[in-house]
């Protein structure tokens, strides 16, 4: 296995290729009879030809859970990653051990259908690119098609650039308070709805599968799931996703790739 780093230069690849004792190179002349891990859906030509050829790779991105100001980040910083084999996120339930996220001491909400609001997560653009969807036109799209089966309020809530603005502002805890659902494409603003009790579509392949439908017909009867398949799901979520420390110290390498 060999690890991409742009430039040489990106920083938790190199934390990773350091503790798994892995060699770094650019993505350019780099071994193409090796497994690779590579970093950033902007990458998606070298995605979809692994894809393609079913070769094996590993892509790290930002983690789902533990990110955003709670007891156990106080700052908000962004403390995980995750990194999912073949795939741009974890869309099933693997490991169920519950230790880990009992040391984030994060909440989880119970389901309720007191929410008036749809509320569209608009996604960013590089996963569209991937998936070949219209970045431009989807939210919109998804809109009109929502109107043929529900006539409840719907917001469209377009994606903030700009993680410090997210963080500060928190538009979408906000409008979860009054959400009877919430349809996105594969942001993880899909988890969020979950830890939030609030039931989830999402368009794409999405951290939130096990706990979502993808049916828009069914808007009006969405899926609660029962509590312990929700704690099921964010154990497993919590085990894909790892600190800096973990990558330093070969633990993320052990955990995903051994």
């Amino acid at each position: 296995m060999i690890c991409l780093s742009k430039n040489l230069t990106d920083e938790y690849i190199n934390m990773f290729a350091q503790g798994a004792n892995l060699r770094v190179y650019d993505y350019i002349n780099y071994p193409n009879n090796k497994d690779i891990l590579i970093r950033s859906m902007g990458k998606r030509k070298l995605i979809h030809q692994c894809w393609k050829d079913k070769k094996t790779f590993y892509y790290m991105d930002s983690g789902y859970v533990g990110n955003y100001k709670s007891k156990s980040n106080p700052h908000g910083w962004k403390l995980w990653h995750r990194i999912v084999k073949n795939n741009l996120t974890q869309t099933e339930i693997l490991d169920t051990n519950p230790k880990r996220w009992n040391n984030m001491k994060l909440d989880i909400k119970p389901f309720h259908k007191k929410g008036r609001n749809i509320i569209i997560a608009a996604p960013d653009e590089k996963p569209c690119k991937v998936y070949s969807e219209d970045y431009s036109t989807w939210a919109n799209k998804t809109k009109t098609k929502l109107e043929q089966y529900t006539d409840r309020p719907i917001i469209i809530r377009e994606r903030v650039k700009q993680r410090s603005e997210r963080i500060v502002q928190a538009p979408l805890t906000q409008l979860l308070e009054d959400a009877y659902a919430l349809v996105t494409f594969n942001s993880n603003s899909s988890v969020e709805a979950v830890l939030n009790g609030v039931p989830v579509f999402t368009l794409a392949p999405n951290a939130a599968d096990p706990v979502a439908l993808k049916d828009l017909s069914k808007i009006e009867t969405p899926f609660f799931p029962e509590d312990d398949l929700v704690r099921k799901w964010v154990y497993s979520l919590a085990n894909g996703q790892f600190t800096k420390s973990e990558m330093l110290n070969g633990y993320a390498f052990k955990k995903v790739v051994t």
